[in-house]
């Protein structure tokens, strides 16, 4: 089921449901899972996504979970931003309210139930903050591959100007997907994944071939709010966060250090 939530005044957002078979969405199912998606991708290419016939919405389903999904604003089958603002689109403060969206629609059609939300990278922030501000839509917290923030100076400020938008190619994908990897290991997306996968990502910007390299207009948000997190400044409260909340970080993530997800998510 693909639903669009309109509201005069705000950005239209795409929000689909996969259900259980046996359940179509009704109570009947085990519970709700929200998947909120990271920077530059959004729903459709991740959990919803199907390599060889087979999505983590499916393997979700099979123990009986419900599974919605959306696009925030900027990407997927959601409303763009225009090209033209000043400040970067898509900012925490923006999205969050979009996600607060989201759920009150899925809690109209579930009865009413709390959910759980499984969050990937600049998303995890993102869900961190929403659960720590209503914490009655949430009755767990997965996130993996966070992205935390660090101590005042590690990095510096981003003092430059910020786009509202900014072009992402598929090259810039796919050194994203394999410059963890160590020297001497296989990829774990191997080439006939990434190039069916890549197809599919450059299909959701219909202007991408007018460009060179072609590429997906993508907001600029995600990156100034993972500057201002890598700079030390807060932009959630750990200590708001009251459900119980599972951390997964990859042994080969760079980003996500060994020290972040237990520092600052963990109470």
């Amino acid at each position: 089921m693909r639903l669009q939530l309109s509201e005069p005044g705000l950005p239209q957002l795409a929000l689909r449901l996969q259900a259980p078979a046996s359940s179509n969405g009704d109570a009947a199912a085990l519970g709700d899972v929200v998947y909120v998606h990271g920077g530059t991708f959004g729903a459709d290419l991740s959990v919803f996504y199907r390599f060889d016939g087979r999505s983590w919405a499916d393997a979700l389903n099979e123990i009986g979970l419900n599974v919605w999904g959306f696009d925030f604003a900027g990407y997927g089958e959601s409303d763009r931003y225009p090209k033209d603002a000043r400040q970067p689109a898509g900012r925490m403060s923006d999205v969050v309210e979009q996600l607060h969206r989201v759920l009150v629609a899925v809690r109209q059609r579930n009865g009413d139930r709390p959910v759980s939300l499984v969050a990937h990278s600049w998303g995890a922030s993102v869900a961190a903050r929403y659960a720590g501000m209503h914490p009655r839509d949430v009755k767990a917290l997965a996130v993996f591959a966070p992205i935390v923030s660090r101590p005042p100076g590690a990095i510096p400020a981003q003092t430059a100007h910020q786009p509202a938008v900014y072009p992402v190619s598929l090259w810039a994908q796919y050194r994203r997907f394999v410059e963890d990897i160590p020297r001497g290991q296989p990829q774990v997306l191997d080439e006939a994944h990434f190039q069916e996968w890549g197809a599919a990502y450059l299909a959701t910007d219909p202007r991408c071939g007018a460009r060179m390299p072609p590429s997906v207009v993508t907001p600029f948000g995600p990156v100034a709010d993972i500057g201002a997190l890598w700079s030390g400044q807060p932009l959630y409260d750990p200590s708001a966060v009251t459900a119980p909340t599972l951390v997964i970080r990859g042994a080969w993530d760079s980003l996500c250090t060994r020290s972040g997800p237990r520092s600052v998510l963990c109470r």
